[in-house]
């Protein structure tokens, strides 16, 4: 993460995020590095829909593909760019080893990213599986995951 920090510091963008079922570790893994507070604004952990819809989420859009898919995480990625004024967006949404009892999905373990890139108006979409480990290995391979994505973006 510390190349993606720089890169961003360097170009004088900005980040935020909004995560549910990592519970705030890809902004946790960003405070990790020195100078983070000059490019992360804003994270949000937003597990219950109620407070995805307060923070822009279109209910309507949960309500269609439910609140495990990718359309969800590009809501999120926009929405959070949108309430902060940030260059990115980061929107995770998924089930990790467990199954939602209040938001029933045919779809389990499987994770849903989303970067959106105000500049351009353009998402970056990831979708992954989670493995069959613990929520902390699997929180460290969504971060990856993340990682590869601003990779991508920052340094082309």
């Amino acid at each position: 993460m510390k190349e993606i920090v720089d890169k961003l510091i360097n170009s004088k963008k900005t980040i935020s995020t909004m995560e549910s079922c990592t519970g705030g570790a890809v902004a946790s893994s960003i405070t990790d590095i020195e100078g983070a507070s000059e490019i992360l604004k804003f994270s949000a952990v937003t597990y219950s829909n109620e407070f995805k819809i307060k923070f822009g989420v279109n209910k309507d859009i949960i309500d269609k593909y439910t609140v495990y898919s990718m359309e969800t995480a590009k809501e999120m990625s926009s929405s959070i760019v949108k309430f902060t004024n940030s260059n990115y967006g980061v929107g995770i949404t998924g089930q990790i080893n467990r199954k939602d009892k209040n938001n029933e999905t045919n779809e389990d373990n499987i994770i849903y990213i989303s970067i959106y890139d105000k500049d351009s108006n353009k998402y970056y979409n990831s979708q992954i599986t989670a493995i069959n480990d613990t929520r902390k290995k699997n929180k460290e391979l969504i971060i990856k995951e993340v990682e590869k994505i601003l990779k991508n973006i920052l340094m082309r």
